[in-house]
């Protein structure tokens, strides 16, 4: 049977899906109120349009009561439930990592145990920034790819190696494990999970009230190069940047970047790491996937000429790359982002 029936143009599930969103002191306030408004305005959709109420929503926390996010402003939340949560969507939030629960204190290891559980036994169990860090501590992410905050995608990589953590990716999936990068990623993360539940149709009626776009999928990159040249116009990184973006197509060594910059490599790598915490080599990297997903999004691109044209050479350096870096496959964004002219991929 399918997972939902159409009326009107809006799916509608079966049942009304309990979406549980776990806080804890400190949390950041939109990594909470973002998803939350979300599904309520799925809500507000089905309700305008005289259909059952989608979702169920349920914020909680270890003891209930009210909790004081990073902002000063407090959320009053339900105790953690203690009912099987078979077919539920649990969402942590996330907060500043040294604010975020580990094993030190019977509350933070209630918690804890709770993830563990509640990961385990819903449907679909989800991050919204360093909330990644918390499903990982409840050991739920050994093995699977994850995304969190850029700022913070170094960290998460030496608190647990086991991860495979996405450079810049602004959610990603693993089977029903579901982590996104900063705090507004959140949202874009639950309007994928609407697009799930109830169809594109009503994900995007449900952005359009929002004011927000709908085409920040998993796979779109958290911030540009250009951003980050832009922070620093007389940088290192932003002449860098202007010396490479018209020679991406081209081999470039790191010897060559040095010299375009009238500095010794070692002065480079230095510069580097200072301005941005990048190397040249990532630096070129992230220029040649931006330069791939740019030629991806026009219409009748192939993913051979994207790979030639953007520096990869080939369709499965390509293909490593975009898996390696975002976690999707060039096809999938493609399919995503040139979907509207009807393009596929082709390889």
């Amino acid at each position: 049977m399918s997972r939902h029936s159409v009326s009107q143009g809006i799916g509608i599930p079966a049942a009304a899906i309990d979406v549980w969103l776990l806080v804890f002191p400190n949390f950041l306030l939109l990594d909470a109120t973002g998803p939350i408004q979300v599904f309520s305005t799925a809500n507000d959709e089905a309700r305008d349009a005289g259909l059952p109420l989608p979702y169920r929503i349920h914020l909680v926390a270890v003891r209930g009561g009210a909790v004081v996010s990073s902002s000063g402003v407090n959320l009053v939340a339900d105790p953690l439930p203690s009912q099987n949560l078979a077919g539920a969507t649990v969402i942590v939030a996330g907060g500043r990592v040294e604010d975020l629960p580990s094993c030190g204190h019977p509350d933070e290891r209630a918690m804890l145990d709770w993830v563990r559980q509640a990961g385990n036994a819903a449907a679909r169990c989800c991050a919204v920034c360093t909330g990644s860090f918390v499903l990982a501590r409840a050991g739920l992410l050994a093995g699977r790819r994850a995304v969190t905050h850029w700022a913070d995608i170094a960290a998460l990589r030496s608190e647990h190696p086991s991860l495979l953590v996405q450079n810049d990716a602004l959610h990603v999936r693993d089977g029903k494990f579901y982590t996104s990068a900063g705090i507004s990623a959140g949202m874009d993360l639950t309007l994928s999970l609407v697009e799930e539940d109830l169809g594109r149709e009503v994900a995007l009626a449900v952005a359009k009230r929002m004011v927000l776009f709908l085409k920040r999928p998993g796979g779109q990159r958290q911030f540009s190069a250009e951003l980050l040249a832009q922070s620093r116009p007389r940088g290192v990184a932003a002449q860098l940047t202007a010396w490479l973006r018209p020679r991406l197509a081209q081999k470039i060594d790191v010897g060559m970047m040095a010299m375009a910059c009238t500095l010794s490599v070692r002065s480079l790598h230095r510069k580097l790491r200072e301005e941005a915490d990048l190397t040249p080599a990532q630096l070129l990297a992230r220029l040649r996937m931006e330069a791939a997903c740019l030629l991806l999004e026009q219409p009748a691109m192939t993913v051979k000429q994207a790979a030639r044209e953007s520096g990869h050479g080939t369709a499965y350096n390509l293909r490593r790359a975009f898996v390696a870096q975002l976690g999707v496959l060039p096809r999938d964004y493609q399919s995503r982002f040139a979907g509207d002219c009807g393009q596929q991929a082709k390889t």
